[in-house]
């Protein structure tokens, strides 16, 4: 019997349907099923690692798990990616130019323009969903780094976290860096997790490679067939640098001759793996300005001695990773999986210049240098804690260099050293070595290529559609001919790159370059062209001598930018702009005993460069009550105070340095106790500490706490997660309040940067941008 027009629900079913079972036909809808045999897909993306950090691209730093995949695999000398975080996070995951994609900078912006939407649209396929739509599981751990930090906080949308964006299940931190050892937020699939306290010997990278084969080892205990995809997209190498105590102590004294031997070593050895052909010259030490590093031999032995201790860490956390990947791959293997899994391991972009020319205390202190360089000096108190808890230290940007060995420039840049990154990919069931195959591919490949790539490998397809709008087309191209044939050309002959300022246009081997310098027309570029052929180092600038040449890739790089909506070119200054929709993050807010941990950048607003009160309200203070009424922030910077002894105490840890003042006894009976910061010129504070309005103890010209510091946010009633005084933590832990706090009140001032700290403003998002 034909189902009567009226009804409704049946019109998709495959079956026949009457009044009874005995004259219907069933239908079964099965969930997508991926082809048999398909692989599982696992990709490692490191945060800020240059092309030379590992010992397949001439590191001297133990590498074992990697150089067996290079072994057995490929590498790719010639894979380029764009010059900063999540731009390349977008363009890999997407398949899309990173500007067409809506990431034409990091998600610490929101300048209000198509290609800088920092959020990925609707159009937008992702390769999770992708391949959860070919019956893959769907995994990420990791630094995600696609969503504004406005839209972090747990009462925000979630359409651009991960579990949104095609992933089952995520773990991980939505920032663009964290603590090792003190993660200011984490969040499990889409929910934060409100922790208090971190265990004895936390390491976040252990941490997500504990979760990242949990994920594996569950759905392996469920469903035996079914295909993985794993991201696992590292916190490291990006700063702060923090290294396990084991791991630190395994490169102690290995730096001592400095990044200039460093590079020379590095470089020797990529020859002498055939990395480069031969007559490749390495670029000599980077000297313009704000970009140099020092002659190793220049410095004085105490500069020396602290320095490599830096050196010592990255290596430290490099060896971490490298342990990482191999736990998972010694999963696989139990699982006897390792033969048909791709997995594929390279960098979002290349070594950084974050650090300055001497490194820091804590990765935040770049802020605050321009405020008062002698005072923050970021000499650390002792240098045996560079690279512990204690410190969020990052290394001076002669090793930057050195990571990216043998280029030139850093992360933020277009020029080799801040997009050319190392790439390793093994499949040994589906990408064997021919007899004679060295495993070395030399064609220009780009971040676009990854999500075809891997896609065309897996004999998977993509949709044409997402949430029924036409998706975006891929602007990357599969590289699988190359991958398989030595001898195949790429296929990827032209790209453009740009980065606050910074162009970059590359075609068919032809590479034209400029370098934005701050206070100059963004739009009038100085070209350098280089035939990357003969010249893959980019040290001879051919624009006089082939001016035709420049004009063409000049032209093609606009016509390319128009075509994927890079205009307006932004400069730092323009990128430091906010929509007007967040001011309501600095409306005065009162917080009840029991309120998760805030969010950091929710909880930044809150104070940055305005005088605010903090009040604590109290049912009546009571002898014996003690406690932490209020903290902010941890061991890179922040605030607490609190009750001990009878007394209120407010403490300011100053990117590392401490100070505190104490009132005099309090008396039975107090209920308000209030903390009053005043803007003072230099960007500097004055603190005031007061009990029922009677001002008891100041705190006097203080820095700032400026851009992303304190980065763990609000804690009521407690001091959660990172201790912001390590000696307050060490005696009474995180010392919840013992007495009837009410809540605590904050109430923002306008914002006030004196004319002196404008140009402290500016250079705050100058360091955002590198």
């Amino acid at each position: 019997m034909p189902v009567p027009p009226h009804a409704r629900g049946y019109e998709d079913f495959g079956g026949s349907v009457g009044r009874t079972a005995a004259d219907s036909t069933p239908d079964w809808r099965f969930l997508p099923t991926a082809p048999e045999g398909a692989p599982n897909i696992v990709v490692v993306l490191i945060d800020d690692m240059g092309y030379s950090d590992i010992g397949p691209f001439g590191s001297e730093i133990e590498t074992p798990t990697l150089d067996r995949l290079a072994a057995d695999g490929l590498r790719l000398t010639n894979y380029h990616t764009t010059p900063l975080c999540s731009p390349s996070r977008a363009s890999l995951l997407t398949g899309i130019n990173a500007h067409r994609a809506g990431f034409g900078f990091v998600a610490n912006a929101d300048p209000g323009y198509p290609g800088l939407r920092l959020e990925l649209a609707d159009d937008v396929l992702t390769l999770p969903e992708i391949l959860r739509g070919n019956g893959y599981a769907t995994y990420a751990v990791g630094k995600w780094h696609l969503v504004r930090d406005a839209t972090m906080n747990p009462a925000a949308p979630r359409d651009c976290w991960p579990t949104q964006r095609g992933f089952d299940r995520y773990y991980g931190s939505l920032e663009g860096l964290n603590s090792f050892y003190y993660p200011n937020q984490l969040i499990s699939d889409s929910s934060v997790i409100d922790i208090e306290e971190y265990p004895p010997g936390y390491y976040l990278t252990d941490d997500l490679t504990d979760k990242a084969i949990a994920y594996i080892k569950d759905l392996r205990a469920h469903d035996a067939a079914k295909p993985f995809f794993l991201y696992f997209a590292h916190v490291a190498m990006h700063g702060p640098l923090q290294a396990k105590p084991a791991d630190l102590a395994k490169y102690r004294g290995r730096y001592a001759k400095g990044w200039d031997e460093l590079r020379r070593s590095r470089f020797a050895a990529q020859l002498a793996q055939g990395l480069f052909p031969a007559g490749t010259q390495q670029k000599p030490r980077n000297t313009e300005p704000g970009y140099e590093a020092a002659e190793w031999d220049s410095l004085t032995p105490a500069q020396q001695r602290r320095f490599a201790r830096y050196m010592e860490v990255y290596a430290g956390m490099v060896d971490s990773i490298d342990q990482s990947l191999g736990r998972i791959v010694d999963t696989l293997e139990q699982l006897g999986e390792l033969d048909n899994t791709i997995v594929v391991f390279t960098s979002d972009n290349g070594g950084t210049a974050e650090g300055g020319p001497e490194g820091t205390r804590t990765y935040f202190a770049e802020f605050a240098h321009i405020t008062d360089p002698d005072w923050i000096g970021d000499v650390p108190h002792d240098e045996e804690l560079i690279g512990t808890a204690k410190l969020g230290v990052h290394y001076p940007r002669g090793w930057g260099q050195a990571s990216n060995t043998p280029f030139r420039f850093y992360k933020g840049q277009t020029f080799a050293g801040g997009v050319r990154v190392p790439f390793v990919i093994s499949w040994p069931e589906g990408l064997p070595r021919g007899e004679g195959d060295d495993g070395i591919r030399h064609e220009y490949t780009y971040v676009t290529d990854l999500a075809p790539t891997l896609l065309e490998l897996a004999g998977l397809r993509r949709p044409s559609v997402r949430n029924g709008l036409p998706a975006k087309d891929f602007d990357g191209v599969s590289a699988v001919r190359t991958l398989r044939d030595p001898r195949a050309e790429s296929e990827h002959t032209e790209q453009y790159s740009e980065m606050v300022g910074n162009r970059g246009f590359y075609r068919d081997g032809w590479k034209l370059l400029s370098l934005y310098e701050p206070g100059t027309d963004i739009d009038e570029p100085k070209w350098q062209l280089f035939d990357v052929r003969t010249d893959p180092t980019e040290l001879h600038d051919l624009a006089e001598r082939f001016p035709e040449k420049v004009a063409e890739l000049a032209a093609a790089w606009d016509e390319s930018a128009w075509a994927n909506t890079v205009f307006p070119l932004l400069t730092r200054e323009d990128l430091a702009r906010r929509r007007p929709g967040e001011e309501r993050f600095s409306a005065p807010v009162r917080l009840l005993p029991g309120t998760p941990t805030l969010e950091r950048y929710r909880s930044q607003r809150l104070i940055a460069y305005r005088d605010f009160a903090i009040e604590a309200e109290l049912a009546g203070y009571a002898s014996g009550d003690e406690g932490v009424l209020v903290a902010h922030g941890d061991p890179l910077g922040g605030y607490v105070l609190y009750v001990e002894d009878g007394r209120a105490t407010f403490g300011l840890n100053s990117y590392g340095r401490y100070d505190s003042v104490t009132t005099s006894p309090l008396t039975a009976g107090a209920r308000q106790i209030t903390v009053r910061a005043i803007v003072r010129p230099r960007l500097r504070w004055d603190f005031t500490l007061e009990i029922d309005g009677t001002p008891l103890a100041r705190l006097l010209d203080q820095v700032q706490l400026v851009g992303m510091s304190p980065w763990t946010g609000i804690s009521v009633g407690v001091d959660a997660r990172g201790p912001v005084s390590w000696d307050l933590r060490e005696r009474r832990g995180t010392f919840r309040y013992t007495g009837a706090l009410r809540a605590i009140t904050y109430t923002p001032g306008p914002i006030r940067v004196p004319r002196p700290a404008i140009e402290a403003v500016e250079r705050e998002a100058e360091f955002v941008a590198e």
